[in-house]
Formats: structure tokens, C-alpha cells, sequence
């Protein structure tokens, strides 16, 4: 019986302990007040404003295995000087080479995407350009499609007399 009312007076006594160390906590964090933070986003870019000869290429039917290549071509006719600082090709198989040099007004830059097909079928795919345009970052996303076509055999047909 002495072992029993022991048990629950240390009982009591580590649940009153445990109670103030929590009713301690809430208090702390009560006094603890936290100012709002303001979350600024970065502008989001604009749309390019150079003339691009063409936004959209169609290679038409092409080779499985066999890399193509196109050139799209702009003219810078903004008042100030650009530069291409980022070119971005969507997926694995397209490789992009472009203008890195600043394009002063009137004067022509490019974006070469170079795509080689690993699958037959479909395929239209992009290439995202970022330039800076009086010292705004600005983008535009140009396009490629066509359809590949399985490499042709050499096969010879057998003549059966």
C-alpha cells in the first residue's frame, strides 16, 4: 500500500511538471511576436521585341539518326543594344549555337538549333531565347517540327526462277 501511494504521488508531482513546462513554452511563444515579411517576386520577363525572320521552321520529312540543323535569324530593331545571355533548348536532342556578341540597332544576330531524332514519328519542339532589350531581360520561344522517318535499307530482293 506504501508503494502504491508513492507511485501515485510521483505521478502527481511529474504531471505538474510537465505541465508547467508546457503552460512555459506557450507563454514564450506568446511573448514572441513576429513582424510580417514582405516576399517580393521577381518581374517577370517581356516579351522580346526583336523581328525574327521566322518563329516557326518545318524541316518536313527527315532521316532517323541524322542531325538537322536550322537557322533562325533576327534583326535587332530596338534602339539599343542587345544581347542574347541565354538560349534553352527544350529536351535532350536539340543542341542550340547562337550570336554571343552585344547586336547593335539595325544589325543581325542568330539561333542555330541542331536536332537529332532518335524516334520515328511526329516531333515539334521549341527553343526558349533570353535576351536583354534596354536593360530589360525579355524572351521568346521559336519552334521546330517535322516528321522523321526510318534510315532506308539496303535490302536486295531476291529473284526467285
Amino acid at each position: 500500500m506504501k508503494s502504491f501511494k508513492l507511485s501515485i504521488i510521483a505521478l502527481f508531482v511529474a504531471s505538474a511538471s510537465f505541465a508547467q513546462v508546457k503552460d512555459a513554452k506557450i507563454e514564450a511563444s506568446k511573448s514572441m511576436q513576429v513582424a510580417p515579411v514582405e516576399v517580393k517576386t521577381p518581374a517577370a520577363p517581356v516579351q522580346s521585341a526583336i523581328k525574327w525572320d521566322q518563329e516557326i521552321h518545318d524541316f518536313g520529312d527527315i532521316e532517323k539518326g541524322k542531325p538537322v540543323t536550322y537557322e533562325f535569324t533576327f534583326t535587332n530593331t530596338t534602339k539599343e543594344t542587345v544581347l542574347i545571355t541565354n538560349v534553352r533548348p527544350a529536351c535532350g536532342c536539340t543542341a542550340a549555337n547562337y550570336t554571343k556578341t552585344p547586336i547593335k540597332p539595325g544589325e543581325k544576330g542568330m539561333v542555330a538549333a541542331t536536332f537529332n531524332a532518335a524516334a520515328g514519328g511526329q516531333f515539334q519542339k521549341s527553343v526558349t531565347i533570353t535576351t536583354t532589350e534596354n536593360g530589360v531581360e525579355a524572351v521568346k520561344t521559336l519552334s521546330f517540327k517535322g516528321k522523321v522517318l526510318e534510315p532506308a535499307t539496303d535490302k536486295k530482293e531476291e529473284i526467285k526462277s
